[in-house]
């Protein structure tokens, strides 16, 4: 299949603690789809996942550093969960530009489990109806949101399209909307 020839996607993590399956589904999903992903961490160096934020799983090779990521050079940027990911790239300066930009640009934005933590401090989360680890659903809401409990989420406001789903269960929806939106 290549629904997705000629996009180009940016998958955003930190170098330790990203959701094994989170990362690794949408990267393969993407790429069977035709789409051209670039896997970005703060540093070029493995990214440790972790199966439920404890057991180690297979570590990704990024592409290139955040620093070096263009918002412009890219139609969609995906932000995958892990509780010590999330909270990594929440307060990292280059994901928030890097969120804020392909948001600002009108792209779309991907999140999934805790990856929306970054759409608060990047200040694209507010009026934008969403989903995410019900943990999360406090500090959404107080950040201007709607939190909502779906599958997956499309939400066309503020103009951008954000994506979101909750789990690592619903990476099917998750991937089958990035799809849909980059179709």
């Amino acid at each position: 299949m290549s629904e997705l020839t000629g996009k180009k996607i940016l998958i955003i993590s930190t170098n330790y603690g990203t959701e094994t399956d989170e990362i690794g589904k949408p990267l393969e999903y993407l790429k069977e789809q035709g789409a051209e992903v670039t896997v970005a961490a703060p540093e070029v160096s493995p990214i440790q996942t972790l199966k439920g934020d404890r057991e180690p799983g297979p570590t990704v090779d990024p592409d290139l550093a955040l620093a070096s990521a263009k918002a412009e050079d890219y139609d969609a940027v995906v932000i995958p969960g892990g509780t010590i990911n999330a909270d990594g790239l929440r307060v990292d300066q280059d994901a928030q530009r890097i969120v804020a930009g392909v948001a600002g640009a009108g792209k779309v934005v991907a999140a999934i489990c805790h990856g929306p933590w970054l759409l608060i401090n990047a200040g694209v989360a507010k009026g934008k109806t969403l989903t995410s680890y019900p943990t999360l659903q406090a500090d959404l809401t107080n950040a201007g949101a709607t939190w909502v409990d779906e599958e997956a989420k499309v939400c066309p406001a503020n103009g951008y399209t954000l994506i979101t789903s909750r789990t690592p269960n619903d990476l099917p929806a998750f991937n089958r909307q990035i799809l849909a939106a980059l179709s």
